[in-house]
């Protein structure tokens, strides 16, 4: 919709997540930045594959990607501030099939997260140093790739301040004040964020957790259940916030 111009001519933009941690009636979310950008990358490393017993007649990248992955969480642990959160996480590791023999390549691959777009570029700008400096040390080349044109790298979610406070506001006039609460940063992404970098948004989270379960279910697993006793109150917050928006802008720009 931002490629085809679709939201040019629009100023804000409100979203809403469902939440299973919060119960029915209830939304959560804070001013600033409230999820964190995200971007995945695929890293492989090449060798000189042969027999296991010569390895003096190989260049390992098994060994060579043992120490990559090590350093990479020098990323973490060591180049960022205590202060700002940052994720690396490696998903995935493929190499050979067999005991006796050592592979071509390796290939493996993972997510980063940070708080911050800025820390999110920083991550992706080391790990492609740290893989493939480490890769020539062990006499191996590497090559690590963002997947950018398949993947695009998400920026962080940062709510516009005022118009969270609107939002905000309206949700305590339909739920009560007890009922909106501030959330807490969190390490997931969303792609509500490209539309917020383009104008003034605010996003929020919303309970679906039935009180009569006495456990919830994390989203994104097949036990999620989502309490349909949401849906009015999901329709009726996205129409009161641009209903009050429009409002109040009719009656600033007379």
């Amino acid at each position: 919709m931002l490629k085809e111009g679709a939201l040019d001519k629009f100023q804000a933009i409100f979203g809403l997540h469902v939440e299973p941690e919060l119960p029915v009636g209830s939304i959560a979310s804070r001013p600033g930045t409230l999820a964190a950008g995200s971007a995945r990358f695929l890293a492989v490393i090449k060798g000189k594959g042969g027999h296991a017993a010569l390895p003096q007649d190989t260049r390992d990248p098994v060994l060579a990607t043992s120490f990559a992955i090590l350093a990479l969480q020098q990323l973490i642990s060591r180049e960022t501030d205590p202060l700002e959160a940052r994720v690396l996480s490696l998903g995935f590791i493929e190499a050979g099939q067999a005991g006796n023999v050592i592979p071509e390549k390796v290939r493996f691959g993972g997510t980063i997260r940070s708080i911050t777009t800025e820390g999110l570029s920083y991550l992706q700008q080391r790990i492609k140093e740290v893989v493939e400096n480490q890769a020539a040390v062990h006499q191996c080349s590497a090559s690590v790739d963002f997947m950018e044109e398949t993947m695009r790298p998400y920026p962080a979610t940062v709510n516009d301040e005022a118009m969270y406070e609107h939002a905000k506001q309206v949700g305590e006039a339909l739920l009560g004040e007890s009922n909106v609460q501030v959330a807490a940063p969190i390490m997931a992404a969303e792609d509500f964020s490209f539309y917020a970098q383009k104008m003034k948004a605010a996003f929020f989270q919303i309970g679906v957790q039935n009180k009569n379960e006495k456990s919830f279910k994390r989203l994104h697993t097949p036990f999620f259940f989502l309490d349909e006793e949401v849906l009015p109150i999901g329709a009726a917050l996205h129409a009161a916030v641009a209903i009050s928006y429009l409002d109040n802008s009719a009656v600033e720009t007379h």
